[in-house]
């Protein structure tokens, strides 16, 4: 996987994410690869908080934990978000749709949270 992050975003949408009125991604292999390879490493670290949860592991240990996991699920929504920006919000920009703003909005707000 040569690909660059910034290449693999560019990619991101390639077909439209919002053609023949249904509302779907279009990511390239790499990228869901990447997106892939990013979630099955959190799901380790959920396993592994579990385990730590299990034999009572000191709590600022597991807190320590979970804030890793947060920190590598915002990665991953970061990723999503400037693939969505670049590809997905341009074109329906593009194409009038400028409700699309409003509801970038709204993503962004709930991933702040």
């Amino acid at each position: 996987m040569s690909t660059s992050k910034q290449e693999q975003t560019e990619k991101s949408c390639e077909a439209g994410c919002h053609s023949s009125g249904e509302r779907m991604s279009h990511h390239s292999a790499d990228f869901k690869n990447g997106l892939n390879t990013r979630l099955n490493r959190i799901e380790g670290q959920i396993r592994g908080i579990k385990g730590m949860i299990e034999r009572d592991t000191y709590c600022d240990d597991v807190l320590n934990q979970l804030a890793a996991v947060q920190a590598a699920l915002n990665g991953v929504g970061k990723m999503l978000l400037e693939g969505h920006m670049k590809s997905c919000i341009i074109e329906r920009i593009e194409a009038g749709e400028h409700e699309v703003i409003d509801e970038l909005l709204i993503t962004v707000n709930k991933l702040m949270k």
